[in-house]
């Protein structure tokens, strides 16, 4: 016989998947009448897990939001995509605090039935992720939800920040969105110290305050377009401008959106306009493009293309085979994959 211990648990799991249920759906689904479920409902209680009765067409049983989080009812599907996005999130530095990721999937692991937390685990220690996530602390959770929360709002915050020079700045801030881009998460809005959209990295933020008083943003704003081009333009050591022989839609293909603006001069030719901390990087990428360009400034990019062009010159003049284990056709296994 079922324990009735294992039915409020199944009730449980019933409330958190599809709340709404009537006592008569609950019922039928655990096997029991309806008085039974109320008595179900009010053992939750005693638990600390309050639950609502709601009457009319659209009434039914529901969790009250509480002040602690109930215990999970996960199947092993929904336990394993958990803990894979977790893994997921500390590897792209998608996850928020310093050790909330380890510490939220240590606390899952060690409820899992063993034989999936082996499988968990075998994947733990054999998965290779290809993006490495910047490197730098991670945003305070409190920072995040309240940037998020004033977004969906509408409400501007007040927020202290440290600039990339480690300046400290107090600023009343419109925010219209989050992003998260390359291993980093941004916010981007209107800033009323300078009167102008400005993105704000989420780890510099110290302390965001939600206030009371209202803003629009602009019609079809787009928090990413507006943080990727904000990224673009951030002001390194060297302005670049360089014309590409390729269509504009070519172009878009090939350059990510953070490598610089684009502008179309003619059908096949096309301005890149970029910032530059290292001219020989920019000498390496629009090689690797393999279109035809002319450097418009600066002068010492040319400067870098043409030494790039002598290094791969030599380089194609040497014979580098002899005594280098090369076999016909390439290094042995390392091959491209099947």
């Amino acid at each position: 016989m079922e324990h009735p211990v294992s039915r409020v648990l199944a009730l449980l799991e019933l409330l958190q998947d599809r709340p709404g249920l009537t006592g008569a759906e609950l019922a039928a689904r655990l096997g029991v009448d309806e008085r039974t479920i109320r008595r179900y409902a009010a053992r939750l209680a005693e638990l600390g897990i309050p639950v609502r009765a709601e009457r009319g067409r659209y009434g039914g049983y529901r969790l009250l939001p509480g002040y602690r989080l109930p215990p999970l009812m996960l199947n092993p599907e929904e336990a394993a995509s958990v803990v894979l996005g977790l893994l997921a999130g500390r590897s792209s530095g998608l996850s928020v605090g310093e050790r909330a990721a380890e510490t939220a999937l240590a606390k899952i692991q060690r409820v899992l039935p063993p034989p999936l937390r082996e499988r968990i685990a075998a994947v733990e220690q054999t998965l290779g992720v290809t993006a490495t996530p910047a490197a730098g602390p991670s945003p305070a959770a409190a920072a995040l939800f309240t940037l998020a929360e004033a977004a969906r709002r509408r409400r501007r915050v007040r927020l202290a920040y440290r600039d990339r020079e480690d300046r400290p700045s107090e600023r009343e801030f419109d925010p219209y969105g989050l992003v998260f881009h390359s291993g980093r998460w941004y916010t981007t809005g209107l800033d009323h110290r300078s009167g102008e959209p400005r993105t704000f990295r989420l780890d510099r933020i110290e302390r965001v305050e939600q206030g009371e008083a209202d803003f629009e943003p602009p019609e079809d704003v787009d928090p990413v377009q507006r943080v990727v081009e904000s990224l673009a333009g951030v002001p390194w050591r060297h302005r670049v401008e360089v014309e590409l022989e390729t269509t504009l839609a070519e172009a878009r293909r090939r350059l990510p959106p953070a490598a610089g603006t684009l502008t179309e001069l003619a059908e096949d030719r096309v301005l890149l306009r970029a910032r530059a901390q290292n001219l020989d990087g920019v000498a390496v990428m629009l090689a690797g493009l393999g279109w035809p360009f002319a450097v418009r400034e600066p002068a010492e990019l040319r400067a870098e293309v043409r030494a790039l062009a002598a290094r791969l010159a030599a380089w194609g003049a040497e014979d580098g085979r002899e005594g280098a284990g090369w076999e016909d056709g390439g290094r042995e296994g390392s091959g491209p994959p099947a």
